[in-house]
């Protein structure tokens, strides 16, 4: 199992993503609201439903594993297709649940569990599902504690919770 990083290893955000509804093609956006009740906006996965504790409002994948999954399958497919909604650069997301994440000024979210790779990763290619299952490769479902805006090439650094 990975370490997390340290509280000053910063990573930047490279890319965001959301879709509407169930099986959406994912929207790419350069900026967004993430809020407390709803995750990202205009997402459909980050609305916290009646007596749910929103564990997966936001997901976050590291840039170099999706690239080691898709050398993992011989592939090159856009990292949108993951139905992650955020991409991260430059650091190892905590892969303990509880440990907090700050992007841009404000926006703070805590990792809840990891984000399991479904059958649509198969979908997309042969073992893809796979190669994104070890070492938290499929990446991190969090919880929103602290709202705000985000826009691509915001820092993100681990706080403590």
């Amino acid at each position: 199992m990975r370490v997390s990083a340290s509280s000053d290893a910063n990573g930047v955000l490279t890319g965001i993503a959301r879709h509407a509804f169930p099986k959406a093609p994912m929207e790419v956006v350069e900026s967004v609201e993430i809020t407390i009740d709803g995750g990202v906006t205009g997402d459909f996965r980050g609305a916290v439903k009646p007596g749910g504790r929103g564990r997966r409002q936001v997901t976050l994948m590291e840039r170099r594993d999706w690239a080691a999954a898709m050398a993992d399958v011989g592939r090159s497919i856009p990292w949108q297709e993951r139905r992650a909604n955020l991409l991260v650069d430059n650091m190892d997301l905590p892969q303990t649940p509880g440990m907090c994440l700050r992007i841009g000024r404000d926006v703070v979210l805590e990792v809840t569990r990891e984000t399991d790779p479904c059958e649509r990763m198969e979908a997309l290619a042969p073992g893809l599902r796979a190669a994104l299952s070890s070492d938290w490769r499929g990446g991190v479902c969090t919880r929103v504690k602290v709202g705000g805006h985000i826009t691509v090439g915001d820092e993100i650094r681990i706080e403590e919770s």
